[in-house]
């Protein structure tokens, strides 16, 4: 089993930063595995927003409405994913919640929710204006 804990959400004025941070563990969890975050707003489904994979050649996925303003990261020998939120706005608004696959993925299949079976609970992250 894997176990994963997200942290770090809160309150934030439009244009701020924050950073959200996931920890794994769990006899199952491996450095091998491929971590996401995902969000879902009041209403909405729950829609990708960034995965990283693992090894020396690590690739980074990013959402069209993400892209350039969050950066995701991993520090695999701390079991722990990040995810740093700059100018953020009400559109950001939504839980986070971070996800876990086994291996590797590229493309579309790392933006899929259904190829990652591990899931956490989720932080919420409110941007107001």
């Amino acid at each position: 089993q894997v176990q994963l804990a997200e942290s770090g959400g809160g309150l934030v004025q439009a244009g701020a930063s924050l950073n959200i941070s996931c920890s794994a563990s769990g006899r199952s969890w491996l450095s091998t595995h491929t971590m996401g975050w995902f969000r879902q707003a009041p209403g909405k489904e729950r829609a990708f927003v960034a995965a990283i994979t693992w090894g020396t050649g690590v690739r980074t996925y990013y959402s069209d409405s993400v892209k350039g303003r969050f950066t995701i990261s991993r520090d695999t020998a701390k079991k722990m994913v990040y995810l740093q939120m700059n100018s953020l706005s009400p559109e950001d608004t939504a839980v986070y919640v971070c996800a876990a696959m086994a291996g590797s993925c590229s493309g579309y299949a790392c933006r899929d929710r259904r190829a990652y079976p591990y899931w956490g609970q989720g932080t919420q992250v409110t941007a107001s204006s």
